[in-house]
């Protein structure tokens, strides 16, 4: 009550400090306690017991004033030059003509650009000047989505020697016969030893595959792999949707772990991909192998070389091509083609109109899985777009959560709605549902098979049944889509891929391996002279499959790809029906932050064109990883150090591996003794941390590491016998048989001499075979006395362990 409206206060002779307390226009306790906060914090004792009333004590947190920050900090390379309308850093073009028509003064073309009238009065100009603004950031934002796949023609590697022994699997068929003489020939003429490795008909054994890869080879000196398993396409007779080419693929990955074959696996396929302009994908079947190749590649980069498609009949350039290949030519997705080798490039896919997003079809539209979250946001868009019907499908039909309101919000927008259920990989069913659209009217026009299933889990653990229920409703109801509507007149048919195909998604192999079928069946359809477009999805907002399982949505949330919005993806959707191309992919992708999980992104062939990618080179915003020679460097610091220090060095690698793995700011999170299965960690996670370990050290960590091991002291302990192995203590005996050794090498007595010392030796021998108490009998019967030579080496390798 002493302070006036407007107080001057002293503080112990410091400079006055102006309060002001009270304002016209406010009545408020406010203009108060603000002023006497400003004076308290300038010294004035305020007895704030007073003023407020009586609260609650609380404890604070021991730490309270250690701070965690969870702002997220903008990438260096995107702001050195990134506009708010692009990812690449450059404004749209209509942003362009906007601002140059304003700068010039140019009213006709500032009308133009607005599509207005320019006599009307700016009051009237400003509503449709909101509305081109919220047009452009709209088709800005999806441009920088919207990606494509080309092929480019590579520089030919040097013709260098292969060494040592490589593996060629084939399946037992004729029709792989010549292609598999071919390979082996051109392997021979580069020097290598090409054994064969014949894998019976319909085989998929793990353990079978690893006895044969064990028996046809010693794996030490296995260099590499070639597989031809690929060219199988037969359905696996107990699980139909599976091609037998891709379950032998899987198994052999899976046998050459258990037979500890660490050579690099280069899987082949004839016809998966198309390559050069006009060409048909024929081999749709085997492309699901490069979906599982590029998850295969992510989960054990350690033995993993790449993916080759060969042309059907491999003459000796191309087959010389493809011993190039695989002797080293810094690609990992490549196409032998008769004009050369072309390399795996993903590029911007081109800038859409302003109208480009719009899209109406004209007929019925068939949205299989339109039960679902992802097939209820095409709905609403088809029905904006004054669809005359939509017909929805799922396996529950009209059972489905939430369909009856998604139904009826369509119906209010004057769009017909059926929703029925039907399973897509049964084909007389929906060749009946095909058959009732064309006859109920209007008719079929539009395809989008969105219709997915999940079952997610590292390669080490997929199986036949994993793939069959993956491949049933995405790749097998695809191929049934395909046949039943071929002979009609179809304004677009549109599959629903995943950036899984496009990238690679580690834990995802069958996921991939179904999307990079529809991707194919895409282009085999544009090919034959049908409408085909397969769109591979980054991850959608508003719900969808990522959203429908918790562990699914943590793995998401680690993910540099944004949840896109639904209104603009659907957009994305109708630019991608505007477009040239037959697959697109559409993700909202923080290239910066990717690179912080993949330290090479920058040299990877498939996106370092693009020019956020090369932005991050030219301005060197890579993480800070291990460098190059890190495994030296550690190496060279444990060397140093006692055996302690060596466990608390390795301890806090592990740490600090784990951090980054689990998605934490920093080895603190990790505790030493802290159980990784109570962190959080999983079957996808361990191969992730594996990954990295072997990366930091420079060896081969198992992928059970952290199962046998289950705490990062324990894994450091092992990591130590690894690296830094304590010295064995030498037995002093050890050091008198070595002297003894050295004394009858250089001996030189006479017979009689040499007698005696052959039988104190063989004395010696019993004795102290009898003293670990093993006669004779029971080493193998050997009779010291008699024995010959060769039985005298046997009986010893087999009590030292050597033998087989």
């Amino acid at each position: 009550s002493s302070l006036g409206p407007d107080a001057v206060v002293e503080v112990d002779g410091a400079e006055p400090a102006f309060l002001p307390l009270q304002r016209r226009d406010d009545e408020s306790a406010t203009g108060l306690l603000t002023g006497l906060a400003r004076a308290f914090v300038s010294g004035v004792p305020v007895d704030w017991t007073r003023v407020l009333p009586a609260g609650e004590q609380v404890e604070l947190p021991t730490y309270a004033f250690r701070h965690q920050r969870f702002w997220p900090e903008a990438p260096a390379a995107l702001s050195a030059g990134a506009s708010a309308t692009g990812r690449d850093g450059a404004g749209s073009a209509a942003e362009s003509a906007f601002w140059s028509a304003v700068e010039s003064g140019d009213l006709d073309q500032l009308a133009e650009t607005l599509a207005v009238d320019g006599d009307r009065p700016f009051h009237q100009v400003l509503p449709a000047l909101t509305q081109w603004r919220r047009r452009d950031l709209e088709c800005s934002t999806t441009a920088g989505w919207r990606y494509r796949m080309v092929w480019e023609p590579i520089a030919e590697p040097d013709p260098g020697a292969l060494t040592g022994t490589w593996l060629v699997a084939v399946p037992a068929q004729p029709a792989a016969a010549k292609l598999a003489q071919s390979c082996t020939e051109a392997l021979s003429a580069r020097g290598a030893e090409a054994v064969v490795v014949e894998v019976p008909i319909g085989s998929v054994d793990r353990a079978e595959l690893a006895a044969l890869l064990s028996k046809a080879a010693d794996p030490s000196a296995v260099s590499g792999v070639l597989s031809l398993l690929a060219l199988d396409e037969t359905p696996l007779p107990d699980h139909p949707a599976v091609p037998v080419g891709l379950a032998a693929t899987l198994a052999l990955v899976q046998a050459l772990g258990d037979a500890d074959i660490q050579a690099p696996l280069w899987p082949v396929t004839c016809g998966a991909v198309a390559a050069v302009p006009g060409e048909v994908p024929a081999g749709t079947v085997q492309a699901q192998v490069w979906g599982l190749g590029r998850v295969i590649g992510m989960e054990h980069p350690d033995r993993w070389g790449g993916l080759v498609d060969l042309p059907e009949e491999l003459d000796q350039r191309a087959a010389a091509r493809l011993a190039a290949v695989l002797g080293g030519c810094g690609e990992d997705q490549v196409a032998v083609r008769a004009t050369g080798i072309l390399g795996r490039r993903m590029h911007h896919a081109a800038d859409a109109g302003p109208d480009e997003g719009n899209w109406t079809p004209r007929g019925s539209a068939l949205i299989t899985g339109g039960t679902g979250a992802v097939g209820g946001h095409v709905a609403r868009w088809l029905a904006e777009a004054d669809a005359a019907r939509v017909v929805l499908t799922g396996r529950s039909g009209p059972a489905a959560g939430g369909v009856a309101a998604t139904a009826a919000e369509l119906a209010a927008r004057g769009t017909r709605v059926d929703v029925v259920a039907c399973d897509v990989s049964d084909r007389s069913a929906l060749a009946g549902l095909v058959s009732w659209i064309g006859t109920s009217g209007p008719a079929l026009s539009t395809v989008l098979h969105t219709a997915a299933v999940l079952d997610d889990g590292v390669v080490d653990r997929l199986s036949a049944e994993r793939l069959q229920t993956v491949l049933a409703a995405k790749a097998v109801g695809a191929a049934h889509l395909d046949e039943l509507t071929a002979g009609l007149d179809l304004d677009a048919f549109v599959l629903f891929s995943s950036a899984a195909s496009t990238l690679g998604s580690a834990g995802q192999g069958n996921y991939a391996a179904a999307n990079s079928y529809l991707d194919a069946l895409a282009e085999n359809r544009r090919a034959r002279g049908l409408t085909g477009l397969s769109v591979a999805w980054g991850q959608w907002g508003g719900g969808g499959m990522a959203d429908s399982k918790e562990a699914i949505r943590e793995r998401m949330k680690k993910l540099p790809l944004a949840a896109m919005d639904p209104r603009s993806a659907v957009r994305a959707l109708g630019e991608s029906l505007h477009g040239p191309d037959a697959v697109v992919t559409v993700m909202d992708v923080d290239w910066a932050v990717l690179a912080q999980s993949a330290a090479n992104l920058t040299e990877v062939p498939l996106v370092r064109g693009l020019p956020a990618v090369r932005r991050l080179a030219t301005v060197g915003n890579r993480v800070a990883e291990q460098p190059a020679s890190a495994e030296g460097e550690l190496a060279r610091r444990l060397a140093e150090l006692d055996r302690a220090g060596q466990e608390r060095t390795l301890t806090d690698l592990v740490r600090a591996e784990a951090a980054v793995v689990l998605g934490h700011p920093s080895a603190e999170a990790v505790q030493d003794q802290q159980a990784f299965k109570d962190l959080g960690f999983d079957s996808l996670t361990a191969v992730e941390l594996r990954n990295r370990l072997n990366t930091a050290t420079g060896l081969r960590v198992p992928v059970t590491l952290i199962f046998d091991h289950p705490t990062p002291v324990a894994v450091a302990a092992w990591l130590r016998t690894e690296l830094a192995p304590d010295e064995p203590t030498a037995l002093p005996v050890l050091d008198d048989l070595d002297r003894l050794e050295a004394g009858l090498l250089s001996a030189a007595p006479d017979q009689d001499t040499n007698e005696r010392i052959t039988r104190r030796l063989q004395g010696i021998l019993s004795n102290w075979i009898e003293k670990q108490g093993r006669s004779d009998s029971g080493s193998g019967g050997v009779e010291i006395e008699s024995a010959t030579p060769d039985e005298m080496f046997e009986f010893l390798d087999r009590e030292l362990g050597l033998s087989d």
